[in-house]
């Protein structure tokens, strides 16, 4: 039997989906895949592919990739005489005969459509296609699973939810004596709910004394309108837009943060959430999509859409050591019940009952 992973889309500075990946990879050893992609990972049968093909060259890179997975992808499937296609996002040749098992991490783009956007039309348009024919759907939690029978009307048997993990040796409690500041993990896009979180922070009793720092990268469709919601609320002193911060630095940021108030409106997952718990840092986090699943009791449920209700959660972790130091140890306690290797073995399973 030979495996074909496709890696083509991986990214030199690490999010979610090349977490994702890279943190499989060591559970499908034994099985020796051929992995497509342009990065050097020395411990693996690699293939390389083109290196101008991903999100950081925007939308020419997706395009770029989008034309090599219809049109190239299917010859090399055939010239390593491969049986099945493995691809941790949702992207796979269409009218071909390459057998393929597919990941959807969210439906977010049809939740929440933008207009002329190629994200929103790629889900409506060509996704349903990939989806119909993949021989199995692996997907991120219950929550996507059921948006996926929803939006598709694929059948739930057809579908496998395997929750994911976060890497506890490097996202663990430190003891760190806790800062003043608030901290967001994630991108600027309105359905991660910023505009509400800031609104939400300048609405704390004495906001003055703490800060609310933004993780993740600048995007110029939305961040500049958040800064400018900043200095019109008056507080642009403390809303630090932090950018990009490695992943070296993440776990002291999180460990010393008052807690990861994370409002999302949809996520087919939520890993900042599970990485703020094995740090021992409370959770605010949204009652929907995914989130409690990730969740669980240990941490602090809100509804996303109401201003008042992040404030007053953020204001009870502020002034309640207490409330802090039981949302720490019970975030602690839910995070031990995920590991990558329980997701990696889960995942290979799948992918062995179709080579």
């Amino acid at each position: 039997m030979s495996l074909l992973i496709n890696l083509s889309f991986l990214l030199s500075k690490p999010t979610g989906t090349t977490t994702y990946a890279l943190n499989l990879l060591p559970h499908f050893g034994k099985y020796k895949p051929t992995l497509l992609t342009a990065q050097s990972l020395p411990d693996y049968n690699c293939y390389q592919t083109p290196t101008n093909q991903t999100s950081e060259q925007g939308f020419k890179g997706h395009f770029k990739r989008l034309v090599w997975t219809q049109f190239q992808l299917p010859q090399i499937y055939d010239q390593l005489k491969s049986n099945l296609l493995f691809s941790p996002i949702p992207e796979a040749p269409i009218f071909t005969d390459c057998r393929q098992v597919i990941v959807v991490h969210d439906l977010t783009p049809l939740r929440f459509p933008k207009r002329f956007s190629p994200l929103t039309a790629y889900c409506r348009y060509y996704l349903p296609q990939i989806l119909a024919q993949a021989q199995h759907i692996i997907c991120d939690s219950t929550s996507t699973a059921t948006d996926i029978v929803n939006f598709f009307d694929i059948p739930s048997e057809k579908i496998t939810p395997i929750l994911l993990a976060c890497d506890t040796d490097h996202f663990h409690f430190l003891d760190l004596e806790t800062s003043n500041y608030f901290l967001y993990i994630g991108r600027h896009d309105r359905y991660k709910n910023l505009a509400r979180l800031i609104d939400a922070f300048a609405n704390l009793a004495n906001c003055h004394d703490y800060e609310l720092w933004l993780i993740g990268t600048n995007d110029d469709r939305y961040t500049p309108a958040l800064i400018l919601q900043a200095q019109k609320l008056g507080i642009e002193n403390q809303v630090k837009f932090l950018n990009y911060v490695p992943y070296d630095r993440l776990p002291i940021i999180i460990n010393q943060a008052i807690a990861l108030v994370f409002p999302s409106l949809w996520e087919g997952f939520g890993l900042p959430v599970l990485e703020a718990m094995a740090c021992g840092t409370p959770v605010i986090t949204s009652n929907l999509s995914s989130l409690p699943e990730v969740a669980g009791d240990a941490a602090i449920l809100i509804n996303p859409y109401h201003v008042e209700e992040i404030t007053d959660a953020m204001q009870m972790v502020a002034n309640d050591s207490g409330l802090r130091s039981q949302l720490s140890q019970r975030g602690l306690a839910r995070s031990h019940q995920f590991s990558w290797e329980r997701t990696g073995i889960a995942t290979m399973e799948i992918l062995q009952q179709f080579m």
